[in-house]
């Protein structure tokens, strides 16, 4: 498996927030709620994603927008139109004086707003799992996909069954939801404005993109910069070299951002115990990786494993 794809085979949406807001000008949705990723596609109409740093950009149909939080931002029929709708933590709507909106706006089934033509589909990751967080760094505040860029029949495909209430809908939508967000995300990975996502491109390298599938194939093997530099062929040097030319960063300090962040993602497993994330990460004991992840993450396995149950519930 691929670096990418190593990247997005983790935790995957469950019970994630999706919504089909139907609206009527003037609108103007100003949202507040820190998800760490949002996805808004355009089913039908135009409107603007109108962030707080940069201009205004005009959205048609079929077009996608991801929003890495926790920046603000605003969806309007029209730049110009002042917040009609504020979108809190916990998808708590109000109006921009505080009144309630969630329940006078509700239409149906996961479906929202004033009954006009303008159709949005939004789906929110409030907890996105540890292993997307490396992704998500390398990403900007927000990017649109025009539906002229990309070939994919799944914006429709989840407008008709947002509107189902079947058993098992949920799960439906988020696995619907996780293959929006990585088909756009391959889109963009792929394409030129991906520049500042430098592991990527490094994968088409032959010396530091086979050194990348060696790390996130086998995490737990003992690698120095030796080692790895006899599986790719060439010298401790250039391996040192090339790799941090091309991903930004050393082969073990990427190892390491690797391993922790697998370890942040099997925390998560309700059986898991630091002492075998540990080995199956690399670590030769639970204080081993204790001592890393508080390093680099600021708190313990516990902690993160606690914080995770906690945010979860």
């Amino acid at each position: 498996m691929d670096a990418l794809g190593r990247l997005l085979d983790g935790p995957r949406a469950h019970g994630a927030f999706v919504l089909r807001a139907l609206l009527d000008p003037p609108w103007s949705i100003r949202v507040v709620d820190r998800a760490p990723l949002t996805v808004v596609a355009l089913a039908r109409g135009e409107a603007w994603l109108v962030p707080d740093s940069g201009d205004p950009v005009r959205l048609r149909e079929n077009d996608v927008a991801l929003l890495r939080g926790p920046a603000p931002y605003a969806i309007a029929d029209d730049p110009a139109t002042a917040p009609t709708v504020v979108v809190h933590p916990g998808q708590r709507c109000t109006t921009p004086e505080g009144d309630e909106l969630c329940e006078p706006l509700r239409l149906g089934v996961r479906t929202w707003g004033t009954g006009g033509d303008t159709t949005l589909l939004v789906g929110a990751y409030e907890q996105p799992g540890a292993v997307n967080r490396r992704l998500l760094a390398a990403l900007p505040p927000w990017l649109v996909l025009p539906a002229g860029d990309w070939d994919s029949p799944l914006v429709p495909l989840l407008a008709a069954e947002l509107a189902r209430d079947e058993p098992g809908q949920s799960v439906v939508l988020d696995r619907l939801l996780d293959l929006l967000v990585i088909a756009a995300l391959r889109t963009y990975l792929a394409g030129a404005g991906a520049e500042a996502t430098r592991w990527y491109h490094a994968q088409g390298d032959p010396v530091v993109g086979t050194a990348l599938r060696l790390l996130h194939d086998e995490p737990a093997l003992p690698w120095t910069v030796a080692t790895l530099a006899a599986r790719t062929g060439v010298s401790r040097a250039v391996l040192a070299r090339r790799f941090t030319d091309l991903v930004g960063e050393s082969p073990m300090a990427y190892l390491t951002g690797w391993r922790l962040a697998l370890a942040a993602d099997l925390l998560r497993e309700p059986d898991a115990t630091v002492d075998a994330v540990a080995r199956r990460v690399g670590y030769g004991s639970a204080f081993a990786l204790s001592t890393a992840f508080k390093r680099v993450r600021g708190v313990s396995p516990s902690q993160h494993r606690e914080s995770s149950v906690v945010s979860v519930s």
